[in-house]
């Protein structure tokens, strides 16, 4: 992918982990998983190991979407430090 489309990604990621609708379904979900890995028997180990991936699943979601938005900071980062070795140079000439 180009730095333009990384750039893109990281401005949808970070939108949509600042909409309150998906951070309330996100809980929601991460709430019924945990209830759901605690309310299991003991006998229930398949229920417990499904409600573990699920949630491991969750986790992901965010964790690719926090991270879509730090690659797009390094690149924003890295461009003004570009455009700042150029406006030094620019002034000293």
């Amino acid at each position: 992918m180009t730095e333009e489309e990384l750039t893109l990604l990281g401005n949808d990621a970070e939108a949509l982990l600042n909409t309150e609708a998906f951070t309330k379904t996100m809980n929601t979900m991460v709430d019924a998983t945990v209830q759901a890995f605690l309310g299991s028997a003991p006998d229930e180990a398949d229920k417990r190991t499904e409600a573990y991936g699920h949630y491991r699943a969750l986790v992901d979601i965010i964790n690719t979407l926090r991270q879509q938005v730090e690659v797009r900071d390094q690149i924003d980062a890295k461009v003004n430090e570009t455009n700042d070795e150029e406006e030094v140079t620019t002034e000293e000439e």
